[in-house]
């Protein structure tokens, strides 16, 4: 497979025909579709689908995409690693941030981060496994931090817990079944939730399964935390996540937790990296601030043992 193949691939995939991704790389559209015809020749397989409706990845197609991705990304990478160490600059660290992080920890995170290198470029992805994984597969992200396990992440991916966080059932200040104990009554209720891969939600309920308990009688799935907050300060929906995200004086404002007990245990936060992949110096430098102000600022809640269930 040859780097201007691979290249292509992409390409093809990015502007979703021969013709356009010929015209950006520029060479000629015959030559273009000999040199897929002869990577498909290489790998046995067919790799794209050609129909009146235009160019489709077939399985093998896409499950080849998602590599090349990677290994494009990977060589940017190397580029940039190379660059910082011969004192260059360009140095730049993509990652995607669990909005549990994202609202409370990670301002004094990029403060360190950017005194320590004030040149580097940061792009930062808010979301839940759903975003972080692709992110990572695909090579659009360095690291993720995140809620998960091990056994939620393909196989590629390994995760590295640091600490435990508190997950809470909240709604608006004064709602009327704030002091409710029955969980039974409580779940009569309407509830928003996040229920994709990774979320708290989705822990909420494989919970209630195993507790007997019947799931929320309503549920309006939200895959927004912003709109998750706003639905619960505005209406009597009631929600469930982080607890530190749900009482921060500015994310958690005008909510307040439920007296609901028990509840589920807490959740795992860590770092989600791309198995055996080196992190440039300046993604390392990253993690190593993320590793260390993410420990000592939940480490309260470190020290608590998780739920029994």
């Amino acid at each position: 497979m040859k780097n201007q193949q691979i290249r292509a691939l992409v390409k093809i995939a990015d502007t979703g025909s021969i013709r356009s991704a010929a015209a950006e790389l520029g060479t000629s559209q015959s030559a273009l579709t000999r040199s897929m015809k002869e990577l498909e020749e290489n790998f046995g397989a067919e790799l794209l689908s050609r129909s009146y409706r235009g160019i489709s990845f077939t399985p093998a197609g896409d499950a080849l995409l998602k590599r090349a991705r990677m290994i494009l990304a990977t060589i940017e990478r190397a580029k940039d690693e190379v660059a910082q160490i011969s004192g260059g600059k360009g140095a730049k660290v993509s990652i995607g941030i669990t909005p549990v992080v994202s609202s409370t920890v990670f301002p004094d995170i990029y403060r360190q981060f950017k005194h320590k290198l004030p040149d580097a470029d940061l792009v930062l992805t808010e979301g839940l496994l759903t975003t972080i994984v692709p992110g990572l597969i695909e090579g659009h992200l360095d690291f993720g931090v995140a809620i998960a396990t091990q056994s939620e992440l393909p196989t590629e991916l390994v995760f590295t817990p640091l600490c435990n966080v508190s997950i809470a059932v909240t709604g608006r200040k004064g709602h009327p079944l704030a002091k409710e104990q029955d969980w039974e009554k409580l779940l009569e209720a309407s509830w928003v939730l996040n229920i994709s891969l990774g979320s708290s939600s989705n822990g909420l309920l494989s919970w209630l399964d195993e507790q007997g308990l019947p799931r929320p009688k309503e549920i309006v799935q939200c895959t927004s935390p912003q709109i998750m907050l706003e639905m619960m300060r505005r209406t009597d929906l009631i929600g469930f996540g982080p607890t530190r995200y749900m009482s921060d004086s500015l994310s958690g404002q005008g909510l307040e937790p439920f007296a609901i007990q028990p509840l589920p245990p807490m959740a795992t936060l860590g770092i989600v990296r791309v198995r055996g992949m080196p992190l440039t110096p300046a993604a390392q430098e990253m993690e190593t601030l993320v590793q260390r102000l993410l420990m000592s600022n939940f480490s309260e809640e470190l020290s608590r043992p998780p739920l029994a269930v």
